[in-house]
């Protein structure tokens, strides 16, 4: 049951869905692997709704260069761990939620115990080698994951349900060509960041329609958003039907 305090927090929220959507946005378990420019919007606004445990997972540090779009951080936390900095905002915007650092770099070794337990997991990565580790993590533990990527003025997210949509190496089964420096301008994570955070709250509470099957594309210098259908394939080396029937 909500608390007084919490129903006069959340009660412009619980008057559009409802105390029991609620209640599950305070029972639920979101991991957010990537605390830098999709990853802080993401993690704000989640605990902003209320969701009752934001686990962030990032081993990188803060660096100025970080500073025009990672907007958790400031000039005040250089050096400092992405996951702690964001993780001490978090706390201090919303003390009503529990909030876990863990300090890691994402790989195949301990991504599945990283990822373990959680409800939702949200991919808000900078690398498509790391993005496949936690398409098939989520895959494996029947987990929903969503994706979000950037470059530049532009911007990408959908949401993957195991065994029923796409998954990304659905969508993307050749990683793109990968970049030493991404240019990005700060809007773009901050627009697809909350276009995620929209996507866990509404998967949660089991309102509104998800970005199944379908790719959301957002070009920012036309100020423009497509939404292309996806398929799940076959043939897919991480949910194909021969692949699922191996495991």
């Amino acid at each position: 049951m909500l608390t007084d305090r919490e129903l006069e927090r959340y009660r412009r929220q619980v008057a559009l869905f409802g105390e029991e959507a609620q209640e599950r946005l305070a029972h639920a378990r979101v991991v957010i692997v990537g605390a830098g420019g999709l990853g802080c919007p993401v993690a704000l606004y989640l605990a902003a709704a209320g969701v009752g445990e934001v686990r962030l997972i990032d081993g990188d540090v803060v660096d100025r260069t970080n500073l025009n779009r990672q907007v958790l951080h400031t000039d005040r936390d250089l050096g400092r761990a992405k996951v702690e900095s964001a993780a001490e905002k978090l706390r201090a915007q919303n003390p009503e939620i529990t909030v876990v650092a863990t300090r890691a770099t994402l790989d195949e070794e301990n991504a599945a115990l990283l990822a373990g337990g959680a409800d939702l997991i949200v991919d808000a990565t900078d690398t498509f080698a790391v993005r496949y580790i936690l398409n098939r993590v989520a895959l494996g533990a029947r987990v929903p994951l969503i994706h979000g990527a950037v470059r530049g003025f532009d911007g990408q997210a959908t949401t993957i349900i195991p065994g029923r949509t796409a998954c990304l190496e659905c969508i993307f089964p050749v990683a793109p060509p990968g970049e030493d420096v991404i240019p990005v301008v700060g809007t773009t994570p901050g627009i697809i960041g909350l276009v995620q955070a929209n996507e866990a709250i509404k998967y949660i509470t089991g309102t509104g329609d998800l970005l199944t099957n379908r790719l959301f594309v957002w070009d920012g210098r036309a100020a423009t958003m497509t939404t292309l259908p996806v398929d799940r394939q076959e043939d897919c080396n991480a949910c194909g039907i021969d692949r699922c029937s191996r495991r």
